[in-house]
């Protein structure tokens, strides 16, 4: 059975399995920097990194060990947009150092707890090698991706039902929210790609495993990702065009409706400004109140009227 120990530094968690040790920190301070200092022989760039607010993804090739700083989405329900969260992992052949500096990746620390808790598990998973263990911590959390990009395809597909039921506005507003998301999403992934592929194709004889196995099937899961989403933008583009177009339809229903409407009414608005004019015309003042001139006038703007209507039918503009 393995030894299993826990080491508490501050955030510093530690587990030992045989030769292998994984030390795990949440939440880094300048005094975790400064263990780690003591205990591994890591630069000091990439130690000011492990502070620093935010890295972008990479790999650093040491003779001992490798830094990698990689970031994985987390959706933020209160702003609706997926937020990256960075992860920094120091492997070398007798450790793995990963550091998370908001706390949010749930499946790391439920992977550390499981192998703190269960010596089982942590047989499995830290008897074998150092690279070994650092592909079920990306596995981990690559697959945790999944559950994301589900959510971002159903919003997609619940786009198209709001595009032809809800009012515009409504509609505008939900394209912009899920347009906002997605971006976010592809500008975590894309940067991984590369990375995980360099963990695929190079060597690094420290990490003891079959890397184009265990690491191509990662690079699989991300770029599996990376088609998702690029195949949800293309939706997401296209019913934001059908959203420009409906919306302009209906603009244009409006203006034909109000033309038509003030095509009808204009004769009758020219007889009524013509006999309002202050001078004497037929039908004018009398003595006697006479209606027969208003009846005329009334029957000739509804013939008017009526004609125009019978015009616009037959020329298929209503």
């Amino acid at each position: 059975m393995p030894l299993v120990n826990e080491e508490k530094t501050s955030n510093v968690s530690l587990i030992e399995c045989g030769k292998l040790n994984w030390v795990y920190i949440e939440k880094p301070t300048m005094q975790d920097v400064e263990y780690l200092a003591q205990r591994f022989n890591f630069h000091l760039l990439n130690l000011d990194d492990v502070l620093s607010r935010v890295q972008r993804p990479k790999i650093d090739e040491y003779p001992d060990h490798l830094f990698i700083v990689l970031h994985f989405p987390v959706f933020n329900k209160e702003n609706r947009v997926t937020t990256p969260s960075e992860v920094d992992i120091f492997i070398g052949e007798t450790y793995v150092v990963t550091i998370h500096k908001s706390g949010d990746l749930k499946p790391l620390a439920k992977f550390f707890n499981e192998c703190h808790v269960d010596e089982g598990i942590c047989s499995a998973y830290m008897s074998r090698s150092s690279g070994f263990l650092l592909y079920h911590i990306l596995d981990r959390l690559v697959n945790y991706c999944f559950p994301i990009l589900d959510k971002v395809v159903d919003n997609a597909e619940k786009l198209e039902d709001l595009i032809f039921a809800r009012p515009v506005p409504e509609t505008v507003h939900e394209i912009m929210m899920i347009r906002r998301d997605l971006i976010s999403f592809r500008r975590v992934i894309h940067p991984q790609v590369s990375v995980v592929e360099m963990l695929e194709k190079e060597e690094y004889p420290f990490l003891k495993e079959d890397q184009d196995i265990y690491f191509g099937d990662i690079a699989d899961h991300i770029r599996k990702i990376w088609d998702g989403l690029e195949d949800c933008k293309e939706v997401v583009d296209g019913l934001a065009d059908t959203s420009n177009w409906l919306t302009s339809h209906r603009i244009q229903e409006v203006m034909r409706i109000l033309t038509i409407v003030m095509a009808i009414m204009a004769p009758a608005t020219l007889l009524a400004s013509i006999y309002g004019m202050n001078i004497r015309l037929p039908g004018g003042e009398e003595q006697v109140p006479n209606l027969w001139p208003l009846v005329i006038i009334l029957l000739i703007m509804l013939g008017i009227a009526v004609a125009m209507l019978w015009f616009f039918r037959r020329r298929h503009w209503i």
